[in-house]
């Protein structure tokens, strides 16, 4: 089954989203049908502020080390693409094709100085035209998962915005359209009616249950980062308890149940 066929299933597709190679590892290992990276835990991995504050240079070697791994589908999240101009995102996705990347994750918003806003419909739309039309004169084929950031940031008309953007992005080459932070059932079931591309949602406290989302017509479910924040908090804990206990027991401790 080809990743874009992985989108037309009757249940949705759990994305293990991953971040380096052992957490791909482990997301092979529990019986995933395909990964996706979090720009934000690898960008937290390498000490970085989300939000194109690592090179793509850098996010490709953590690429090739998950590819190095793994087999699954991977797809990447490449923020608002790494490049100025449509012609160097291009650039930067033939560079993660070369590596067998099916996927890529694009958002209709930049971070400046800390501060996440909205592009304009209209421009965004070209340039993601732009960099179809790229990509198709390259002979590559992406799935292209575009990411509207509406409801994230909360805005009063997120529904509408959504709609309206998810209809202009698919013709303009979106594959799948990707609307992280939304959790009421029935805006997400007038979404998935309303919009042709497949719907992915996004891990969020008050989000229905897997077998909901299906109901509600939804395609694909993804992780962020917060698998990663969950694991760095035990991480830390871990890290503390050594240092106050003043012994491993806590590291071996798990091993004596079950």
């Amino acid at each position: 089954m080809t990743f874009a066929e992985l989108h037309q299933q009757s249940s949705p597709l759990l994305l293990a989203n991953v971040w380096d190679a052992a957490s791909a590892r482990a997301a092979e290992a529990a019986g995933y049908a395909a990964q996706g990276t979090s720009s934000a835990a690898i960008a937290d991995m390498l000490g970085y502020a989300d939000g194109e504050g690592l090179s793509f240079v850098e996010l490709l070697e953590v690429v090739t080390r998950i590819r190095a791994v793994s087999t699954l589908p991977l797809s990447v999240d490449m923020e608002a693409g790494y490049g100025e101009t449509a012609g160097a995102v291009v650039q930067n996705l033939l560079a993660l094709a070369a590596q067998g990347v099916v996927g890529i994750n694009l958002e209709d918003s930049v971070v400046v100085n800390g501060q996440r806003s909205m592009l304009e419909a209209e421009v965004f739309g070209q340039r993601l035209q732009a960099i179809r039309q790229g990509l198709q004169a390259a002979g590559v084929n992406l799935f292209i998962n575009v990411r509207t950031e509406a409801y994230l940031l909360g805005l009063p008309d997120a529904l509408e915005q959504t709609l309206a953007r998810g209809q202009r992005y698919g013709e303009c080459g979106a594959d799948g359209l990707f609307v992280p932070g939304i959790i009421q059932a029935e805006a997400i079931r007038e979404l998935a009616a309303r919009i042709a591309q497949p719907l992915n949602v996004m891990c969020m406290p008050g989000l229905p249950t897997f077998p909901q989302l299906a109901a509600l017509g939804v395609k694909r479910i993804s992780m962020g980062n917060f698998l990663h924040g969950r694991v760095q908090q035990t991480l830390q804990q871990l890290f503390a308890t050594v240092r106050s206990e003043q012994s491993f027991h806590c590291v071996f401790e798990h091993a004596h149940h079950g």
